[in-house]
């Protein structure tokens, strides 16, 4: 299955330690969420963009879209990882590949591992749709960051004029 811009956008609930899952599903429908699929905790460029967000965290807060991060790493992993980097929104354990599959961004191959998770961004506006979608094949190549904060700008914007 691959999701795409204009469709809904399927719920979910993912762990983000060990104990406390996180239901994603709560939230779409009623805010703009940005999910942002990465392949691996702790590598340079996974790390280098969960930075970018806490570093300019005042920005995203300030567009009022909840923003999960998510990889296929364990939650204890994904859990570690946020603490460390101090990443202030959750990074989310999709261990099981269920989440990243049904966004249809999952490399069969990388780096000899299977079922790593595409560096993706997905923006789904407060009804539900994704207003926004963005995949890599490359893991090297960072998000466009500026792309996805103008379409949750946009995403706000069409939600105030219906």
């Amino acid at each position: 299955m691959t999701l795409n811009q204009g469709d809904a956008a399927v719920g979910f609930k993912l762990l983000a330690k060990v104990g406390d899952e996180v239901d994603v599903s709560a939230f779409i429908g009623k805010d703009r969420v940005v999910l942002l699929f990465f392949p691996l905790a702790f590598s340079p460029v996974c790390t280098d963009e969960m930075c970018h967000f806490r570093d300019n965290w005042t920005q995203w807060e300030g567009l009022e879209a909840k923003v999960f991060g998510i990889s296929v790493d364990s939650p204890f992993v994904t859990d570690r990882f946020r603490q460390e980097n101090q990443v202030p929104f959750p990074i989310l354990s999709d261990f099981n590949k269920e989440v990243c599959t049904q966004y249809g961004v999952v490399h069969e191959e990388l780096i000899g591992l299977k079922g790593v998770a595409k560096r993706s961004a997905f923006v789904i506006s407060a009804d539900g749709k994704i207003a926004y979608k963005w995949v890599t094949d490359d893991p090297r190549v960072q998000v466009p960051f500026d792309e996805i904060k103008t379409a949750v700008q946009a995403a706000g914007a069409a939600q105030v004029a219906t």
